[in-house]
């Protein structure tokens, strides 16, 4: 049996150990090694907590590269396991979250960069693109959101009816689409464009109003509506 790490968190002195530092100086001073040896808790046999949140961020090089980690790639670091895994993904879950406003019907959208402000912080870090849906009532306020389709887009992949059909369940009187080019760049491709006027076109027939489709890129985006796509 392998000895324990001589860096094992019960070698540190009390008043250096993670937790303990968090306590007395707030977690403002702590270095990223030492928030994840709090997350993860624990280390191995061969390795303590402090040497695999080392790893972690050697492995992934950047923090965001890290939150966008599968659990899969979490656990291919020696000593994440799948609970340590999970309790990653959910923590950088909540870390997306706490930039989306608290409750979707005091959103309201006036302006296209109403909705870029609500989408961006979740779509802009996606490493694959997805085509979401925002649901409007009658006071333009946003009552439903609802990611319909994850993949390249494709005229003949993303149709309408799956979109009007959420609609009409909703009860909205119009929609905003968007989706993210993990590029960054959101200049639109002539997918983008004859996907958008074909939901455009149906939306007039159902008698819900297609409002604006945004290409979200790395924090910006463009609005197809007021480029005069549709």
């Amino acid at each position: 049996m392998k000895m324990n790490s001589m860096r094992d968190v019960r070698n540190v002195a009390k008043r250096d150990r993670p937790r303990e530092r968090l306590q007395q100086f707030g977690a403002v001073s702590l270095s990223n090694q030492e928030l994840l040896a709090i997350i993860l808790g624990s280390g191995t046999k061969e390795e303590s907590v402090l040497d695999i949140s080392m790893k972690l961020l050697q492995h992934f090089d950047t923090l965001d590269n890290l939150k966008q980690a599968t659990s899969e790639e979490l656990q291919f670091i020696k000593g994440i396991g799948k609970v340590k895994a999970t309790t990653l993904l959910a923590i950088f879950e909540l870390g997306k979250r706490l930039h989306l406003p608290n409750s979707l019907d005091k959103v309201v959208v006036k302006y296209p960069t109403d909705a870029a402000d609500f989408l961006m912080p979740h779509m802009s870090s996606l490493m694959q693109e997805h085509f979401v849906v925002v649901f409007l009532n009658v006071k333009n306020e946003i009552i439903h959101k609802q990611t319909i389709f994850i993949g390249s887009l494709n005229v003949s992949i993303v149709h309408p009816r799956e979109i009007f059909r959420e609609a009409v369940k909703r009860s909205a009187a119009s929609i905003i689409c968007a989706h993210n080019h993990p590029s960054g760049n959101p200049t639109p491709s002539p997918e983008d464009i004859a996907v958008t006027k074909r939901i455009a076109e149906a939306g007039m027939i159902i008698g819900i109003d297609l409002l604006d489709h945004l290409i979200i890129g790395d924090y910006t985006y463009l609005s197809m509506k007021a480029k005069g796509f549709f």
